[in-house]
């Protein structure tokens, strides 16, 4: 199955609407198109690619024509080329490709760590630590494999019409050591010289602001430039990544991490605490 990025959910979504607004049942539809209900239904929810062909044959029996058409074809004919990401696939379950084909077209990132440093701010030496410390055994080439994969994903912030990237991290986060001294200090320094980026913002929730919303776990929130991409949201659990998109549990994740932005220092005070936690080492 293909990695269900932002282009697939984007013409999935469309072509549940056109077949609502035609009046026909995923059964009717199917059945004129010589396929079956779960199929479209796979297409409709981003877990099959839909062949450019096939959405031509579904929005012509749904009416529809034009521009309309045209656009959906080439959306799907763009949903099907390959991401950066593909070589990586064999290193990772579905659900975390899931994700990072997601992460790779977002507009805004919003990121709450409570444990770890974001990962799209972590060092190549954070990372090391960090894979060696996990819960699977690895070689030495599977570590290197799994600290580029952070890297690449970390290219976009520098690149060319960079996402916005909100990061909150809990300073317990920060006083967890990751490697040795020079590794946490190396980290430290990163993360200093990344909140001179104009797209990157990071906030510190000091321990002095004590239990939290956000103690249970990580949490991501995507946002992407085409309004008809609803925002999505992702948390970390003892099973590995989750991708949420229903409306409730967005609801409530976009209300947690509001909360988290009210309970963190202020940029700018938490540049200072960097500094601070820097001396520190």
């Amino acid at each position: 199955m293909a990695p269900k990025t932002a282009r697939a959910r984007r013409l999935g979504i469309a072509l549940r609407s056109h077949r609502e607004a035609a009046g026909l049942t995923l059964e009717a539809a199917a059945d004129e198109i010589n396929s079956t209900r779960s199929t479209l239904s796979r297409y409709e929810n981003a877990q099959t690619l839909v062949n450019p062909a096939t959405v031509r044959a579904l929005l012509t029996l749904y009416g529809v024509g034009g521009e309309d058409v045209a656009a959906a074809v080439q959306l799907a004919k763009d949903a099907r080329k390959p991401g950066w990401w593909v070589s990586y696939s064999y290193l990772l379950d579905r659900r975390t490709i899931d994700f990072i084909a997601l992460e790779a077209e977002a507009t805004g990132i919003a990121n709450f760590e409570p444990s770890v440093v974001p990962g799209l701010l972590q060092t190549a030496d954070y990372v090391r630590g960090v894979m060696r410390g996990g819960p699977h055994t690895l070689g030495d080439d599977q570590v290197e494999q799994r600290v580029q994969l952070r890297l690449d994903r970390q290219e976009r912030l520098t690149g060319n019409d960079p996402p916005i990237f909100d990061a909150i991290i809990d300073e317990a986060a920060l006083l967890r050591p990751v490697g040795d001294r020079s590794v946490m200090a190396g980290q430290l320094h990163h993360l200093l010289k990344v909140t001179e980026l104009p797209n990157i913002t990071v906030q510190v929730i000091p321990l002095a602001a004590g239990y939290h919303r956000g103690t249970r776990g990580s949490l991501h929130i995507l946002e992407f430039a085409d309004p008809e991409d609803p925002i999505i949201a992702s948390v970390e659990t003892v099973a590995g990544q989750m991708v949420l998109d229903r409306p409730g549990d967005l609801r409530t994740c976009t209300k947690i991490m509001e909360h988290l932005r009210t309970v963190a220092l202020s940029p700018a005070d938490s540049r200072d605490q960097l500094l601070q936690l820097l001396k520190g080492r």
